[in-house]
């Protein structure tokens, strides 16, 4: 599997486009769905439309596995399911589905067929939070009394506090997770050096991790 060292090429996106005919690929979208219901119940509520969970590091590793393309449509079936079996009798709203596809998408931009690196982990992490505050807000406003800044203000408050958190366990989920996926033809080789050293110091010691 070839690696890229960013999303701007053809080859890039014809491999995206190709995980949509790849039936493991699509089971594994279809696991993560299920991961993120299971996990959505795991939740700190913090007020009106503000919570705590680790549902994106579902999304994030389908994202890395399966590609823009695939995270997509990831994105619109888990947020659609979830609402039909957690909604609480609220009317559906797309704006949900939107946040949920654009932060899938960035996990995809930075995740799949890339090499791995703290910076990319810190930077998506970033950018998703931003999004989530910025739309997620909006969102409320539209949905329930308070006004957009009121939402805007709590929302950053928690998504800054969450971030080292957020960063740390998807580190961890990563460093966990990548060279299993990579010895099961899943994945190319995309740990960074700094995600390696470990093995490296490892192997100068005469031991082999993989055993």
């Amino acid at each position: 599997m070839e690696l890229y060292s960013s999303p701007f090429s053809r080859g890039y996106w014809r491999a995206a486009a190709a995980e949509m005919k790849d039936l493991r690929k699509l089971l594994f979208a279809a696991l993560m769905i299920a991961a993120c219901l299971i996990l959505s119940r795991f939740k700190i509520p913090l007020g009106e439309s503000l919570s705590l969970n680790i549902t994106f590091l579902a999304r994030a590793l389908c994202s890395l596995v399966c590609g823009p393309v695939v995270a997509v449509v990831f994105a619109v079936a888990e947020d659609t399911i979830s609402f039909f079996l957690n909604g609480g009798g609220y009317a559906y709203f797309p704006g949900y589905a939107l946040t949920t596809m654009l932060g899938c998408f960035f996990y995809a931009l930075f995740f799949y067929r890339a090499r791995i690196t703290w910076g990319r982990i810190i930077v998506v992490k970033v950018l998703t939070n931003i999004q989530n505050v910025f739309l997620g807000s909006l969102w409320s406003a539209i949905l329930y009394s308070k006004g957009y800044l009121y939402y805007l203000s709590t929302s950053a408050v928690k998504n800054l506090l969450y971030l080292p958190v957020q960063i740390l366990l998807l580190w961890l989920l990563l460093r966990a997770l990548l060279p299993v996926l990579h010895k099961m033809g899943w994945l190319p080789q995309q740990m960074g050096k700094s995600m390696l050293k470990k093995e490296r110091k490892a192997e100068k010691r005469g031991y082999d991790p993989e055993r």
